[in-house]
């Protein structure tokens, strides 16, 4: 399977497992796809939805198939077909318990964290061996918490999304696991996704999910190293190989700052 790392892409593009004719489109045009039994399927469609899966098969390299929520019925339904197929990467929605994810075996897992009690959760399902990364969602946990959205009137996160998607973060990097940002459901406001994708790429996310085609674009732009930055690396890195104590557009040249340079210049040739 295609490795979740940087050089893999940053652009998770969600298809919705009932509409076949989508896939190979979904993913050409995306980094990894992620086929999607869950959300984007209505209940009624959970069956043909299966079978369009099963009877339409893509290269399973970079597909992640999202089932139905551990405690859902569905999601034993969705497993029971997934075991005989070719995809062995999933994500699990409204990911909570540490022990029942680490019951699935024969797949790797990304488990999304989006509720309440899947946030605070997320360092012990981080722990989990074969979890492979943690996603974290805005809509799902503010209904949780009997909230009505996720952001401010200017698009902006409020406080509490904000601090889930830190936790969630802070959680996988601390197992030395992948982390994927949540979708951003206004397709007219390319400023706030260019924004909030920057934000993601700058914190240490590996990539992020989306919703339409037209974001992958947007995304992996925001994964790519601007002119400006590797210049700054790279008079970072000259100051550090020359052994002196210098200051390089305000900021005191220290190993903190050699590291990120580093890692710079690294994401930039990956």
């Amino acid at each position: 399977m295609k490795p979740l790392t940087l050089e893999s892409g940053p652009a998770y593009l969600f298809c919705p497992a009932d509409r076949p004719d989508r896939y190979q489109k979904a993913q050409d045009r995306a980094d990894f796809v992620i086929i999607d039994l869950e959300d984007a399927v209505a209940l009624a469609d959970k069956v043909a939805a299966r079978e369009a899966l099963a009877n339409n098969p893509i290269d399973p390299d970079n597909v992640i198939v999202r089932i139905n929520a551990l405690t859902s019925p569905q999601s034993v339904e969705d497993l029971d077909v997934l075991i005989s197929l070719k995809y062995r990467r999933i994500m699990v929605p409204k990911a909570e318990d540490a022990q029942a994810i680490g019951n699935l075996t024969g797949f790797e897992v990304i488990a999304l964290c989006e509720t309440a009690r899947g946030v605070l959760a997320a360092p012990e399902i981080a722990a989990v061996p074969t979890v492979v990364g943690l996603m974290w969602g805005a809509e799902d946990l503010i209904v949780s918490l009997g909230g009505r959205s996720s952001r401010r009137e200017n698009g902006s996160y409020l406080d509490v999304a904000l601090h889930a998607r830190s936790t969630v973060l802070l959680a996988a990097g601390a197992a030395g696991k992948a982390t994927i940002d949540a979708v951003f459901l206004n397709l007219n406001d390319e400023e706030t996704l260019r924004r909030e994708s920057g934000e993601a790429a700058r914190s240490g996310f590996l990539g992020k999910a989306c919703i339409h085609p037209n974001h992958v674009g947007l995304i992996r732009e925001a994964w790519e190293p601007s002119s400006a930055q590797l210049k700054w690396a790279r008079q970072v890195l000259d100051t550090a190989s020359s052994g002196g104590v210098d200051v390089v557009e305000g900021f005191m040249v220290d190993e903190p700052l050699v590291r990120l340079a580093r890692n710079l210049l690294k994401d930039a040739q990956s």
